[in-house]
């Protein structure tokens, strides 16, 4: 996957490709799938809910710059939020980048089976499960260095933004339900600047500032 997905599609930073080596995908997809975790393409986890292409999670994880933050801040551990739990891959690779992780998800059952998942594999101290509406983000945790979403929304959401530290990224897809493109936004002292990415298709992010249920 690696190699032929991620390599050949434009991934170059070191530590990111370590990350990917270094987390079991196959144990973030239902059984019924496990011959296809490592394909090119997202899969379905149940409640109206994906687990993202490995190639668009390394693009989102890769544009965030968690690496080149720890360089500048003498090793120290980003704060992160991950919109969207879901079966908490993306989390995974965020804590293996060295972040301290949020990780906020609006479905009950699905938080609690992704936490469940994540201490078996020992990431408990480093990601914290919390339920609630992302699209609002995680109050309590901020500011954080990354923010990544894992859904769509409409157009950007204002608390996401509002939540960045100095110098922090927010990567998030953004348009209609049928069709999105990836922006990166970034903090810098009071404003912010917003960079188009790539062409993509997310499931919706529900809640006061994405889609309606």
């Amino acid at each position: 996957m690696v190699r032929d997905q991620l390599l050949g599609g434009g991934l170059h930073d070191d530590a990111v490709r370590a990350a990917f080596e270094r987390v079991p995908r196959e144990c973030f997809v239902p059984a019924g799938s496990i011959e296809r975790a490592y394909a090119d393409s997202a899969l379905s986890i149940g409640c109206g809910q994906t687990i993202s292409q490995p190639f668009m999670v390394a693009v989102m994880t890769q544009a965030l710059g968690v690496p080149a933050w720890r360089a500048a801040h003498q090793g120290a551990s980003p704060r992160a939020l991950d919109v969207g739990t879901g079966s908490g891959y993306q989390a995974a690779i965020l804590a293996e980048l060295g972040a301290s992780v949020i990780s906020i998800e609006r479905d009950e059952s699905l938080s609690g089976s992704a936490a469940a998942r994540l201490a078996e594999l020992g990431y408990g101290s480093r990601i914290t499960c919390v339920i609630g509406d992302g699209s609002e983000g995680y109050e309590p945790g901020a500011p954080y260095d990354a923010i990544v979403v894992g859904a769509a929304a409409p157009i950007v959401p204002s608390p996401l933004v509002r939540q960045l530290a100095d110098g922090g990224r927010l990567v998030i897809p953004v348009g209609p339900r049928e069709r999105q493109e990836l922006r990166l936004i970034t903090r810098s002292g009071d404003t912010d600047e917003e960079r188009r990415m790539e062409a993509c298709v997310f499931v919706p992010l529900v809640g006061r500032h994405g889609f309606p249920a």
